[in-house]
């Protein structure tokens, strides 16, 4: 009885998981969970770890073995998602992004809300101009070591504190000013509400980026936003569909289509796993938005004639849903407990990367800007083209307005720079040669690289030497990139494939069934119904019997000319 209680104790053990959840201001949560425990029960532990709850703007994302980020499904086991070796490692991040984050209930949902966005500012998500940047700043300095003090705060203060990928002496000098001037005598809480005021109205709000390409091979970000369909594509919002007319989100392998009521864009993410991720947001973001009810949600598929797909259904109430819960909160406001501010270089869980006045002129360009974003501002990418797409049997549409207001609407200026977000999870190191690649490529262009306007000396210039050199790598990657083109001839001819496939399994199936009528004894009710029809019979005494003797006929003569041979 002993050993059987001991063998299932460590059965019950190997059944548990470590998981360790990554907050919002970069604090753990470590809990155990079982193996078939599902998302929901890990969402509730975390949600009453913080005493939230207007939770359904949040969710947990995790990256698998090959890379790839995910959201994770409420529905559906941890252990069978992450599909990694235990302890597993997730994050708490916003999901989807409030429409007006002031009209939150509790302070402690804003406070999350704050940092999110403020992690965002940081990881050039949330792209904004000079000014608005300046002012954002200012509330976070506000919110986190409150009014200026002379005596701790003294010259160049602003300077030790990480806000945007790339900092300035000029920005560091207006935010300094702002929080000096203007900012006095504001609450944490009361900062934290003007500062999503301020975030709210920029074009970047709620962004969450998916790299892709357009049909002509441009770099674009795709996004979901509150309000819509975003495309971005330099420092411009190319593309904002409202959500009320998006009709349709499918995928095709790497290729992602957003059906509006007059075209179809068409956009190619790196992966086929990187494409499913981006259509299973949209269906979460327009269902969260879009509809009036969560009765409302159907399951979407992205399946066609022939192929199956993926289907997927959002599980989860929908924003007006939320607001209503939320306005019958009643309860003490939870204590929240802020972690301040601290210098950068004392406290790398604030500022996740090195600070940039550390870092040479010549270099300040180019602090996390990849290779490949790098690449992105060698092409004319102001303008997203979208197509109907060939594969739906419809014709190329240039996207033209007639209107100065719509496009206004459509193409609208973001920032005073390139948008080109970090990574999200982690801080990556930027080598060397990502920064010099960057640096040329933005001198071809002749465009600016700061956050700001602020001219750099003439010893950061490359020589001719470097410039041959480096704009020779820049075009053989250039060459090394896959082409949309390719992809679309390769689909159609598959596509063409399948349906001879199909065709030619219709026609055998049909085939069998009519040798089994006519020559079978098989006397079962539906095959002798079918015989003793009119039209049975004039088909097989008309068509079929001197058919079948003709081959009978060419079969022996072969068979003869063998033998004599």
């Amino acid at each position: 009885m002993l050993s059987r209680l001991m063998s299932g104790s460590s059965r019950s053990l190997e059944r548990e998981y470590s998981c360790t959840v990554r907050l919002l201001d970069d604090s753990e949560y470590t809990c155990t969970i079982q193996r078939d425990a599902k998302g929901q029960y890990l969402f509730d532990l975390l949600c009453h770890h913080l005493n939230l709850l207007e939770k359904d703007y949040f969710g947990i994302r995790f990256v698998d073995p090959d890379k790839q980020r995910h959201w994770l499904e409420f529905t559906k086991s941890v252990v069978k998602q992450l599909r990694s070796q235990p302890p597993f490692t997730m994050c708490f991040r916003v999901k989807f992004y409030p429409a007006d984050p002031a009209a939150l209930k509790e302070e402690i949902t804003r406070y999350l809300v704050f940092l999110q966005i403020k992690r965002d500012l940081y990881r050039g998500r949330l792209l904004c101009k000079t000014s608005d940047a300046a002012s954002l700043a200012a509330y976070i300095l506000q919110a986190e070591i409150g009014d200026y003090d002379p005596g701790k705060h003294p010259e160049g203060y602003s300077s030790k504190f990480q806000f945007f990928p790339k900092h300035s002496e000029k920005l560091e000098r207006k935010i300094a000013e702002i929080h000096k001037t203007e900012l006095s005598g504001q609450t944490p809480a009361t900062s934290e509400l003007n500062f999503l005021r301020k975030a709210q109205t920029l074009e970047t709000y709620g962004v969450d980026p998916h790299p892709c390409k357009d049909v002509s091979g441009n770099a674009a970000f795709l996004a979901f936003t509150p309000f819509g369909f975003v495309v971005l594509q330099g420092n411009k919002r190319v593309h904002f569909i409202k959500w009320n007319e998006v009709t349709k989100l499918k995928f095709e392998g790497k290729t992602f289509y957003l059906y509006e009521k007059k075209i179809i864009l068409t956009y190619f993410a790196p992966t086929p796993e990187a494409c499913k991720h981006l259509w299973k947001c949209g269906i979460e973001n327009q269902a969260f938005y879009k509809l009036e009810k969560s009765s409302q949600v159907r399951t979407v598929s992205s399946s066609n004639l022939f192929f199956k797909g993926s289907r997927f259904r959002y599980s989860g109430r929908v924003a007006k849903e939320v607001m209503e819960s939320s306005a019958k909160i009643k309860r003490e406001p939870p204590e929240i407990h802020r972690a301040g501010m601290v210098p950068s270089r004392s406290c790398p869980s604030i500022t996740h990367g090195p600070r940039l006045s550390s870092v040479p002129r010549t270099r300040r360009r180019a602090v996390h800007i990849s290779i490949m974003e790098g690449l992105e501002s060698l092409r004319d990418s102001a303008h997203s083209t979208p197509v109907r797409s060939s594969s739906h049997g419809d014709t190329f549409l240039p996207h033209v307005r007639s209107s100065r207001a719509d496009s206004n609407e459509r193409v609208a200026v973001i920032a005073d720079e390139a948008y080109s977000p970090a990574d999200s999870m982690l801080p990556t190191p930027v080598a060397e040669h990502s920064l010099e690649l960057m640096l040329l490529s933005r001198q071809i262009n002749g465009a600016t690289c700061s956050i700001e306007e602020e001219k750099e000396s003439e010893a950061s210039t490359p020589t001719a030497a470097e410039v041959e050199a480096l704009g020779g790598e820049l075009r053989a990657l250039c060459q090394g990139h896959s082409k949309p083109e390719e992809e679309q001839v390769n689909k159609f001819v598959l596509s063409v494939l399948r349906l001879l496939l199909v065709t030619m399994g219709l026609l055998f199936v049909l085939l069998l069934l009519l040798i089994i009528l006519t020559e079978s004894d098989l006397d079962i009710a539906f095959f002798r119904d079918i015989r003793q029809t009119p039209e049975f019979e004039q088909f097989h005494y008309q068509y079929f019997c001197p058919l079948r003797r003709w081959f009978a006929c060419k079969i022996r003569s072969v068979v003869s000319l063998l033998i004599d041979t």
